[in-house]
């Protein structure tokens, strides 16, 4: 299963851990922007967002984690577009609340998930069918 996970920069190291784990079960990572530092030239980022949006493009699933900025729903948006499974990952149920949620965060083919990071990562796994292995654990 190919992957692609977006989020604001602040929430880089929890893109990692669920890259990492989503790995260790055998999916593959379609762009990892983690990698790259921070770009303000506008050369530069135009050279990311079309990184970006091929690794949406590629990706069979797109996971966003809340919160995320702009550029994550722009990443929501190009996922819709296409017809992707999206998971929205959220810490707790909050991010759902109706002063808080986007409309687009209804729409079919949209998975709501809130808890844990390993709560979450274990819901994807599970609502992915049959792509990994039961019984394996989710790790730290």
């Amino acid at each position: 299963m190919k992957f692609y996970i977006g989020s604001s920069l602040q929430n880089r190291e929890a893109v990692s851990w669920y890259a990492q784990r989503l790995k260790e079960h055998g999916w593959e990572h379609a762009y990892d922007w983690t990698k790259l530092e921070p770009a303000a030239a506008p050369e530069r980022l135009a050279e990311i967002a079309q990184r970006e949006r091929q690794g949406v493009r590629d990706a069979e699933v797109v996971i966003l984690l809340l919160p995320g900025g702009r550029g994550t729903h722009v990443e929501l948006g190009l996922a819709l577009a296409l017809g992707k499974k999206v998971f929205l990952c959220a810490g707790d149920a909050e991010a759902f609340a109706p002063e808080n949620t986007v409309a687009f965060y209804q729409l079919p083919g949209v998975v709501r998930l809130a808890g844990t990071d390993r709560e979450n990562l274990e819901r994807i796994l599970e609502c992915a069918g049959p792509l990994y292995p039961s019984g394996m654990p989710v790790g730290e």
